[in-house]
């Protein structure tokens, strides 16, 4: 039986590929170490919501050029785990 981890990475690899980005390098750790800083900073919805739209940026970043596909996902995955803190801290937050 696979771990956990052997399972998101093999999932991983299959949407890389599906969407044909086989070269990119993805910290899965990283992204759902944001997304647990969404969900417990907001609600628990917020993680995937909050995955997508940094991955959606990310993407936007890299395809004009602005930055490379790690410098690019960091920085959207960066942003999105600081917004999702302040917002807990600023009392905006159900949980």
């Amino acid at each position: 039986m696979k771990s956990q981890e052997e399972t998101l990475e093999e999932w991983c690899r299959t949407l890389l590929q599906a969407f044909e980005l086989e070269g990119v390098e993805v910290d899965i750790n990283q992204v759902l170490a944001v997304a647990g800083v969404a969900a417990h900073s907001v609600v628990r919805p917020a993680a995937p919501l909050t995955t997508f739209i940094a991955g959606y940026a990310a993407g936007m970043a890299r395809g004009i050029g602005q930055a490379s596909d790690e410098t690019s996902m960091n920085a959207a995955l960066e942003l999105a785990r600081k917004v999702s803190k302040e917002y807990s801290e600023s009392g905006t937050g159900t949980e």
